[in-house]
């Protein structure tokens, strides 16, 4: 068993970050998530790695890309108008070909909106990251355990693709105190850098070079090469939960915190005779697009996009695999207003009662 520790969300990813290889960080402090910056402030000079505060996100995320062109394991985080603002930054890392790790704590939006915990974000980090048309692989957890899991394995999928990985994760989990279970810390050498790496070819016979810029034959290449990437990630890199499915007549979809908040309402109106599921993205980008597509729509009677975010931003992505089949309903709060047990159990009721709560 790995060493127990009860910690913040937000320490438990720069923590997991650091054991899976994390030797630069480049940030800047915005709430809620600057419980990470503060962590690596300290932590990564001690394993023999750097941590700079940018004066600027747009300054931080071009760290993290020198960083990433030598072959070290960068990461950034930001909340939404940090990660806004460093959205220039991260498409020339896929440009690029470079991993790097970029973590989203987010809160309420748009514009400045509020420092409270929402889900506002989910269009920003699955249809625009950045200008350019690439996608990054992205992770939603919904706790402090599976963000230390996911953070811990980030490196191995970015730079498996040469290619930035984003964790989107609320200010609710990234400021929840949970147990972790953390993973060894691995053991990396100057072995283990990648061959592409300007540290792997100094002093080589030849020139090494990194450029997000490309005429255009070789740019329309790079563009077809990221395509077949992002196709094999629906098929071998889709992560999901599915949640008493098998009878239900009713599904929840939800990620995050709506999730966690969602799975208990749902427990209780199973104990109440209702047949209601869910269906959880882990991985946000691919989405999980064969676990909508293939319920049983001749005993489903509805969807239910609960987020934390108005209107809910994930619909689209679901309507696509329900094809009209059934309804999609919405709850959500938004703003920094959090969803609450009550709350979330009195919406699904109604839905599923047509608003008769005696069924």
């Amino acid at each position: 068993m790995g060493e127990k520790r009860f910690m913040k969300g937000n320490e438990a990813i720069a923590e997991a970050a650091v054991r899976g290889g994390c030797r630069f960080f480049a940030g800047y402090p915005i709430t809620p998530q600057n419980e990470i910056p503060e962590y690596l402030s300290w932590r990564l000079p001690e394993v023999g790695g750097a941590y700079v505060q940018g004066e600027s996100e747009i300054a931080s995320v071009n760290m993290v890309y020198g960083a990433s062109a030598m072959g070290t394991r960068a990461m950034t985080s930001s909340s939404g108008p940090g990660i806004s603002l460093k959205a220039e930054g991260i498409s020339y890392l896929a440009a690029a070909m470079l991993p790097a790790l970029i973590v989203n704590i987010s809160r309420g939006g748009p514009g400045l909106g509020s420092i409270q915990p929402a889900q506002s974000d989910y269009l920003q980090a699955t249809k625009a990251l950045g200008h350019g048309g690439f996608h990054a692989m992205v992770f939603a957890p919904n706790s402090a355990q599976e963000a230390v899991d996911l953070v811990y394995d980030a490196w191995e999928y970015a730079e498996r693709d040469r290619n930035p990985v984003l964790v989107l994760m609320d200010g609710c989990l990234g400021n929840i105190m949970e147990e972790v279970e953390l993973p060894p810390m691995k053991a990396l050498s100057d072995e283990d850098l990648p061959e592409w790496s300007l540290t792997r070819r100094n002093g080589r016979d030849y020139q090494g070079t990194i450029t997000p810029i490309y005429t255009e034959p070789i740019l329309e290449s790079i563009n077809a090469m990221a395509g077949e990437t992002y196709k094999a990630w629906e098929e071998e890199d889709v992560k999901v939960e599915e949640f008493l499915l098998d009878d239900a007549e009713y599904v929840v979809v939800a990620y995050g915190i709506a999730s966690r908040v969602s799975k208990e309402a749902i427990l209780r109106l199973r104990e109440e005779g209702y047949k209601v599921g869910m269906i959880r993205p882990i991985t946000l980008f691919p989405f999980p697009k064969q676990s909508i597509r293939n319920l049983d729509y001749s005993r489903v009677k509805g969807i239910i996009d609960v987020e934390m975010t108005i209107p809910a931003q994930m619909r689209d992505d679901i309507a696509l695999q329900v094809l009209e089949r059934c309804p999609i309903h919405e709850y959500g709060r938004s703003g920094g207003c959090l969803l609450d047990d009550d709350g979330v159990y009195e919406a699904i009721l109604e839905i599923v009662t047509g608003g008769n709560d005696n069924g």
